[in-house]
């Protein structure tokens, strides 16, 4: 029997990978919106204040509830590219055998982490459902919160595609900016 593109052993492995690289660029593009919104936003509301002395009262709050979401999404995108902060003098101390199990220490920690944000996130989200945010009468707290147990799922997820198959390509877009030689 012939096996196709879509069937053997590494069928689910590639798409897994695929469907990481697409959830890092949404963290990645949900992230970047966010911050151009609050970078817009902020001004607007300092030169309505103190330009034009009628200051708007949804600036601030939305800045906030668009800082929850490109702080976690754009945590879970920096987790999967390992750009985040790290310690690596003492790993470059130790021997390759006490590395190996510190590492999968910290594996372990991101993964409770990951879990206590999907689960404590989650019941934040649930128990504040019914608030809405004073400027936003229509939005719920409960939404402003949602990044906090999506980014734990993502950041699961990442944790998983690193630990069951290493780091991605040098093709994924996770590597489309890195810096490039020049003559």
């Amino acid at each position: 029997m012939h096996q196709g593109r879509d069937s053997g052993p590494f069928f689910m492995r590639d798409k897994y990978r695929r469907a990481m690289e697409l959830l890092y660029l949404a963290c990645i593009v949900i992230s970047g919106a966010a911050m151009v919104a609050i970078t817009i936003m902020i001004p607007v509301g300092v030169f309505f204040r103190y330009v034009l002395n009628a200051a708007l009262s949804w600036p601030e709050p939305a800045s906030t509830v668009m800082m929850v979401a490109f702080s976690f999404l754009g945590g879970a995108a920096v987790f999967r590219a390992k750009v985040h902060v790290a310690v690596e003098a003492l790993l470059n101390a130790v021997s390759s055998k006490i590395r190996k199990v510190m590492l999968w220490g910290v594996d372990a920690c991101m993964a409770l982490i990951a879990l206590f944000m999907l689960g404590y996130g989650w019941h934040l989200c649930v128990v504040t459902w019914p608030n809405t945010i004073a400027e936003f009468p229509w939005l719920s707290v409960g939404i402003a919160y949602l990044p906090i147990p999506i980014a734990g799922l993502l950041t699961l997820l990442f944790l998983i595609e690193r630990v069951w198959l290493g780091d991605p390509p040098k093709t994924d877009v996770m590597y489309s900016d890195a810096p490039v030689e020049s003559e």
